[in-house]
């Protein structure tokens, strides 16, 4: 091992000299040169840039991954460069547990098949968020790991490079500027006695010694300058590589939005899908349970009424019986009531929908619908409490109830 006494014994010199112009210029013992304002502004618009990045960044990570234990787990394997193992999504998890209980209770059974609809599409969405966070990760967190891993740091190691050569300059500054102090009064006062002829000798001596050390002093001056402008313009260059990072960091955030944006929409349109699969089976699935209780209580047909409900909220045309359904046996009444082009809308208490969600009809009965859009709506006596007939112009034809929201 090379061990230089020497180079120790300056560089602690060094530290400490800078340690003591800085404590002096805290102090207000000290004069300090200031940076311009154009300087100034670069420094602290590199600050608030790292700040904010910083911040982004940690919240994000907390979006993509709520679970503070995965998180820490994650940035062990990132730091060990070690891949990070495949997490299953709590969606996934979601669709996994149900799938069982679909088998449990009976892949068969109305609850296990509803089970089995709704594990499906949870775990469409657990894909589709694994999906996003991959993408955010990759497009959007790692260039602002990058910058302040990367850029940051060499900003910061040129930063305090730069103030070290501020610390030296104005270290010389002080020594020069004791130094012609020293000079004047060497020169204006005789250290002895002037009726002495030896005096004059110390004298003129004293003068000549501070004349060198006020050269030496402006030499060094010189030199420490010439690498603080330097070290100045090397840092200036870098903050002003300030405003390719934003334009960087913009590129990625547009990048994240659109993932964001395509994530919502898959998750939307399963979930438009799994409510048109409930909705044409709620009906079934109720019809049957009614039916089934029918035939163990056997009511007599008189006392089947419109549901409550329907009742409740739209008038029912009274015109037309209400025919109880019976296992195995068509109800061709009915049939002919729920046929959108033989059904009139009664005199008056129609209301007024606006359609929620888009609906596409599942067959000639039905009436396809529209996003926001107005129709006209109304029971009929013996209708499941799920579906309404809707009008629209010239057009007819059963909608469900949850894709509308009904107008007073």
């Amino acid at each position: 091992m090379d061990f230089n006494v020497k180079k120790l014994a300056s560089d602690a010199g060094v530290f400490f000299s800078r340690a003591m112009q800085f404590t002096e210029e805290k102090l207000g013992q000290a004069e300090k040169t200031e940076l311009d304002a154009h300087f100034e502004n670069l420094l602290a618009r590199a600050d608030s840039t790292k700040n904010w990045t910083e911040k982004i960044l940690r919240q994000t990570e907390v979006l993509l991954q709520p679970n503070p234990s995965a998180r820490v787990e994650e940035f062990l394997y990132e730091k060990l460069d070690r891949k990070v193992p495949s997490r299953v999504t709590n969606g996934e998890l979601l669709a996994q547990y149900m799938t069982e209980a679909a088998n449990d209770f009976g892949p068969g059974t109305p609850y296990g098949k509803t089970l089995i609809k709704v594990g499906e599409t949870q775990r469409r969405l657990g894909a589709a968020e694994r999906d996003f966070i991959h993408s955010a990760s990759i497009n959007f967190l790692t260039p602002l790991r990058n910058f302040l891993e990367g850029d940051w740091r060499t900003i910061s190691k040129e930063r305090r490079i730069l103030q070290n050569r501020r610390l030296d300059l104005d270290a010389c500054k002080a020594r020069l500027k004791k130094a012609k102090a020293a000079e004047a009064k060497a020169a204006a006062v005789p250290d002895f006695q002037e009726t002495r002829p030896r005096n004059y000798v110390l004298s003129a001596s004293a003068s000549a010694l501070w004349s060198d050390e006020v050269e030496k002093a402006e030499h060094e001056l010189r030199l420490t300058q010439t690498e603080f402008d330097r070290q100045a313009e090397v840092t200036r260059l870098l903050l002003e590589g300030i405003s390719s990072t934003h334009v960087n960091h913009l590129r990625c955030l547009h990048e994240f939005v659109e993932s964001q944006t395509n994530y919502y929409a898959q998750c939307y349109q399963y979930m438009l899908d799994l409510q048109k699969q409930l909705g044409s089976s709620k009906g079934e699935i109720f019809s049957g349970t009614f039916v089934g209780n029918a035939e163990s209580t056997s009511p007599p047909a008189a006392a089947t009424s419109p549901p409550a409900v329907a009742a409740a909220t739209l008038p029912a045309v009274p015109t037309i019986p209400v025919v109880p359904t019976i296992v195995g046996v068509p109800n061709t009444v009915a049939e002919s009531v729920l046929n959108p082009n033989e059904v009139k809308p009664p005199a008056s208490g129609t209301r007024k929908a606006r359609v929620l969600y888009d609906y596409e009809a599942a067959d000639s009965t039905e009436l396809a619908l529209l996003a926001d859009e107005m129709i006209t709506v109304y029971s009929l006596p013996g209708m499941d409490p799920d579906w309404l007939i809707g009008e629209r112009g010239n057009q007819k034809g059963k909608v469900p109830v949850t894709y509308l929201e009904l107008l007073s």
